[in-house]
């Protein structure tokens, strides 16, 4: 079974973590079935940036890597706190652990920008949120990534990252694709009624 970290900062864009629970459970139900998820918190009430509270399964303080595949990062309101948790050293240790491993990360939106705070991307291509005259894009670059500004979705090694909300769901059948197979993806897409 390959696992998936989804990990919450509070203030996380509850669409952009959405999209990894649906995907990887409706594979576990509808396609291989070989994919699990489970949320993971840096504290163990989370408030997502439009006010509904989240409860995690774990705390990061109880995760251990090697019982994982994969780490998903939705992104976040600055108004509504994003940053104080996605760059707390816990979150960049965790982050920093994965690549370590050559784990699949994957990002959505400016779920890249502590992905780079890591220190990860130096040299890598990525991108995050591509509005408000480019103000994120910036941010990453001055973090040493690389970055493509125009295309929606992109892939350097174990690291997925995108540009807006509207990418999530490409982030996470990407994140599919690699723990499964490019046919069983095209099969969980079809099921999804992404595919016609």
């Amino acid at each position: 079974m390959k696992k998936v970290c989804l990990l919450l900062a509070n203030g996380f864009e509850a669409i952009e973590a959405s999209v990894f629970t649906d995907v990887i459970g409706w594979n576990r139900l509808e396609g291989d079935g070989t994919t699990n998820l489970v949320t993971v918190g840096v504290r163990d009430l989370l408030k997502c940036a439009f006010n509904f509270t989240v409860i995690p399964e774990m705390l990061i303080s109880q995760v251990d890597v090697d019982e994982f595949d994969a780490l998903a990062i939705p992104g976040g309101c600055e108004e509504a706190g994003f940053y104080e948790d996605a760059y707390c050293d816990t979150v960049l240790d965790l982050i920093r652990a994965f690549d370590a491993k050559n784990k699949i990360i994957a990002s959505v939106c400016v779920g890249a920008l502590p992905v780079a705070r890591s220190g990860i991307l130096n040299g890598r291509k990525a991108t995050t949120y591509n509005l408000s005259g480019g103000r994120r894009q910036k941010q990453l670059a001055a973090m040493g990534a690389v970055v493509i500004p125009d295309q929606p979705v992109v892939v350097d090694g174990n690291i997925i990252t995108s540009y807006n909300p509207s990418t999530a769901f490409e982030v996470a059948f990407k994140l599919l694709e690699l723990l499964t197979s490019e046919e069983n993806c095209h099969h969980v897409r079809k099921l999804m009624g992404f595919v016609k």
